[in-house]
C-alpha cells in the first residue's frame, strides 16, 4: 500500500487559489467556503510531521487567513449568500421540498434565517405545487396507480407529506386534487 503524499503547507496565496478553484466549480455561501478552506488546512495539519505546537499555531493563523479570504471574496461579489439562497431555494421547491425543508437545507449551508426566509417566494401556492411534485415522485394522491386507499392508507399518504414538512392543509389539498389539474400545476410551477 502506498502512502499519500503530505499536502503542501498552505499559504494565503494557495488558499486564495483553492477558493477560486472551488468557486469555479460550485456555488457556495461564505460559511461553506470557509469550511472548505478550513478542511484543507486541517488535512495538512493531520498529515504533517512537524512539531504539534508549531502546527497548531500555524493552523490558527491559516484559519484566520481563510476567514479573511472568504470575506474579501464576499466583498468582491464572487460569494453572495442572498443570491445563493434564492437560487437554491427555487431549485429545492421545484424538486418537491417544503418551505420548512428548504429553510433547514439553507441553514445547513450557512445561510442565515432571515436570508432563507427572504429567498422563499411569498406565493402560498408555491408550497402546494411543491407538495404536488413530491406526491408525483411518491406516486400518492392524484398520482397513485392503484385504487383509492382505505382510511389508513390515506393517513399514511398524509403522514408522508407531513414528514417532508408540508402543513396539513396543504398536504390534504394536494392529495385531494385531480390528476389533470395536479399535472398542469406542476408543469406551470416548473417553468
Amino acid at each position: 500500500m502506498t502512502e499519500r503524499p503530505i499536502p503542501a503547507v498552505p499559504t494565503p496565496a494557495s488558499l486564495h487559489e483553492a477558493a477560486l478553484n472551488y468557486l469555479a466549480r460550485f456555488a457556495a455561501t461564505e460559511a461553506g467556503l470557509r469550511s472548505v478552506l478550513e478542511r484543507r488546512i486541517d488535512r495538512w495539519a493531520r498529515a504533517t510531521s512537524e512539531d504539534r505546537d508549531a502546527v497548531a499555531t500555524r493552523t490558527e493563523i491559516l484559519k484566520q487567513e481563510s476567514r479573511q479570504i472568504a470575506a474579501r471574496l464576499v466583498a468582491s461579489g464572487l460569494v453572495n449568500d442572498a443570491d445563493y439562497a434564492k437560487r437554491r431555494a427555487a431549485g429545492l421547491l421545484r424538486s418537491g421540498r417544503s418551505r420548512r425543508a428548504v429553510t433547514a437545507r439553507l441553514a445547513a449551508k450557512g445561510v442565515s434565517g432571515d436570508l432563507a426566509r427572504a429567498a422563499l417566494p411569498d406565493d402560498p401556492e408555491a408550497e402546494l405545487d411543491a407538495a404536488l411534485v413530491l406526491a408525483r415522485k411518491r406516486r400518492i394522491g392524484p398520482f397513485r396507480r392503484a385504487e383509492a386507499p382505505d382510511p389508513a392508507g390515506k393517513r399514511r399518504e398524509l403522514a408522508m407529506l407531513a414528514r417532508a414538512g408540508f402543513p396539513q392543509p396543504v398536504a390534504a389539498k394536494a392529495l385531494a386534487m385531480g390528476a389533470e389539474e395536479a399535472e398542469a400545476r406542476i408543469l406551470e410551477f416548473r417553468r
